[in-house]
């Protein structure tokens, strides 16, 4: 080749890298763009009102999840609790991070889990902080705390209930022996007056050790225990895919609904509701998080009595889907229903950021926008205190309607996940497609700011994986370089 050649073959090179370059960084930018208009554009939606079609009977107390990491909170994302009046307004706020806690967190916070309304009109509250559990009774009308328990130890309990004026159910996941690596997850009654845990349930003792994979950091992860009546539990290990109702006095299992990986029953749901048809049908009413949906199930054991109390085994029953709630395009991720007197389901929909009130036909007449990730509310009365869907008369599936959107995703909106699916719908991977964007969705707002839309966190994503791509390129084309150089 003759220098001209060379010359020209050199600037050719050049050329095209440039251009190569230029639409590299045109892409980035591009992708980048919808990012930096979010922030630019963006409007909280925190507290406020959605669609207001019905009064509510009485107020409605909502507990804020919100993000920390190791203790240290979100400003974007604050974590407490808020009362909601009749109308969809704001009444009162406690904010987690402004609060007077018991220990010194500087300005760390704590997450709220469970709230349930007490017969003296003052609230249950259970708030954890790294590697402890706190307890307590609000009083909301003078912003004071009545009494509080502190469980060090406890690392991340989801709910507590109370018995009675001195005993409350406590939820104790993550309670892994490192020494042992065997779990210690369990159940306990704690006595306020004797200060000290009167009744123990393990899991371990009622599962194999191989149940979900095996003993974890967070094996059973139960993430709800309620009294029915004074004989029984209502236990919600989520891990497991299944509610369980157990003895006091036998310990034994004497319910179960779902089982570990039938996600077509129950996939890692939140705070179940034990209710019973007017003739005593047990009846469950569970957020199916991961469904995204809020399904009601009745039990049914043949010619067997399937009343709770009558002694029929679990296994000689079955339990039969009557009513089902939304879907991937209209939930995600609830954590809580609760069955209201006139009939309706009140639903915290946790990461579209609300709460709803909805009718049996699916039409949302009551809703309310919070900060980040509500875990539970509650109206009036701790968990349900309504009629069941079959004395209703209502079966079958039922889409949500009436949104006013004003969180995306909530109205008439495609998320990415949904999008992301239906590419996939009709082909073999549409199974493993629409697991893993649903997976995203129920992850993915945790990590990007809250400023940012699912779209454009994956846009993110996708420029960040061209600029180390082509930083990879470019590091081996200096190496050929410099090789070439080096062997003339």
């Amino acid at each position: 080749m003759s220098p001209r050649d060379s010359l020209a073959a050199l600037v050719g090179d050049v050329s095209g890298l440039l251009v190569a370059r230029v639409a590299v960084a045109v892409a980035v930018l591009a992708l980048l763009a919808p990012a930096a208009a979010s922030y630019a554009t963006y409007e909280e939606t925190t507290n406020q009102r959605g669609t207001l079609e019905s009064v509510a009977d009485d107020e409605t107390v909502v507990s804020v999840q919100g993000f920390h990491f190791e203790g240290e909170g979100s400003q974007k994302k604050p974590s407490g609790l808020v009362g909601v009046d009749r109308r969809g307004r704001t009444a009162w706020t406690l904010n987690g991070s402004t609060a007077d806690w018991p220990v010194e967190t500087a300005d760390q916070s704590w997450w709220f889990y469970d709230v349930d309304p007490l017969p003296n009109g003052n609230l249950l509250v259970v708030n954890t902080f790294p590697g402890e559990t706190f307890v307590h009774e609000y009083d909301p009308e003078t912003d004071e705390r009545v009494w509080g328990e502190r469980f060090p130890g406890m690392v991340d309990t989801h709910d507590v209930a109370s018995l009675n004026d001195e005993e409350i159910a406590v939820a104790n996941m993550r309670n892994h022996d490192e020494e042992s690596g065997v779990s210690d997850d369990r159940v306990v009654v704690y006595n306020r007056t004797q200060g000290e845990i009167t009744w123990e349930w393990y899991f371990r003792n009622h599962y194999s050790a191989d149940t979900d994979g095996g003993y974890n950091d967070d094996w059973t992860h139960v993430n709800d225990v309620d009294p029915i009546g004074e004989e029984y539990l209502l236990l919600s290990p989520r891990n497991f895919d299944q509610v369980v109702v157990v003895n006091r006095t036998t310990k034994e299992i004497v319910m179960r609904l779902g089982e570990d990986d039938d996600h077509a029953t129950l996939y890692e749901q939140h705070n179940p509701d034990y209710l019973e048809r007017e003739d005593g049908t047990p009846t469950m009413l569970v957020a199916d998080s991961e469904n995204d949906r809020v399904v009601e199930y009745e039990r049914d054991c043949g010619d067997a009595d399937p009343r709770l109390g009558a002694g029929t085994p679990p296994e000689d029953c079955e339990w039969v889907l009557v009513w089902e709630l939304g879907g991937p395009e209209e939930f995600n991720w609830p954590r809580d229903a609760d069955r209201l007197p006139n009939g309706n389901t009140l639903v915290t929909d946790s990461l579209n950021h609300r709460v709803v009130e909805v009718t049996p036909d699916g039409e949302i007449v009551w809703e309310y926008y919070v900060g980040w990730g509500p875990y539970d509310a509650e109206r009036g009365a701790p968990e349900s205190d309504g009629p069941t869907m079959r004395d209703a008369n209502v079966s079958g599936s039922r889409d949500v309607t009436g949104s006013a959107g004003l969180e995306p995703g909530t109205g008439e909106s495609t998320t990415v996940a949904e999008r992301t699916s239906a590419l996939a719908a009709g082909t073999p991977l549409q199974d493993d497609v629409e697991a893993a964007a649903q997976r995203w969705s129920h992850v993915a707002p945790w990590i990007y700011p809250v400023w940012m839309s699912g779209g454009d966190f994956a846009a993110v994503l996708l420029a960040v994986v061209v600029v180390l791509t082509w930083t990879a390129y470019e590091a081996i084309r200096k190496r050929r370089v410099v090789v070439d150089a080096v062997t003339g």
